[in-house]
């Protein structure tokens, strides 16, 4: 019975899969986006999005968490500075997982992990608002 029991193994002794996954989830946030296997991505995503929350406060305690998990203080920075503030008014989901082929050698299903591109979004404009916004600008 599997009660209780969060998270993958991924065929790895403890150590090999906290620092893999340390590694991966360096390298999605120095260049946003990472393809490895659908099982690696589903718990990098588990990884990066607690560590965006936590860059969310902003404050030393949480970049002294993200340092002991990140390998790079470079990235630690643009995680901080870059990432979190784009994330600012969203509460979760800011990865998402696109399943891409199957890989050549062993047929393992592969996917790209990316951090969703923040977009601005311009409120909807009704007739009311089109027509207020027509007689600010005529006065």
């Amino acid at each position: 019975m599997r009660h209780r029991t969060a998270g993958r193994k991924l065929n790895r002794t403890s150590s090999h899969r906290l620092m893999m996954l340390r590694n991966m989830v360096t390298s999605l946030f120095e260049h946003e986006r990472v393809e490895t296997t659908e099982a690696k991505a589903k718990e990098l995503r588990r990884l990066a999005e607690r560590l965006v929350t936590s860059a969310k406060r902003g404050d030393l305690h949480a970049r002294r968490q993200a340092l002991r998990i990140i390998n790079s203080k470079k990235v630690v920075r643009k995680l901080f500075d870059e990432i979190a503030p784009r994330f600012q008014g969203r509460n979760g989901g800011y990865t998402h997982i696109l399943k891409t082929r199957n890989r050549v050698g062993d047929g393992a299903a592969l996917a790209i992990i990316e951090l969703i591109p923040t977009q601005e979004k311009e409120p909807k404009t009704t007739k009311k608002t089109a027509k207020k916004k027509k007689s600010e600008e005529a006065s």
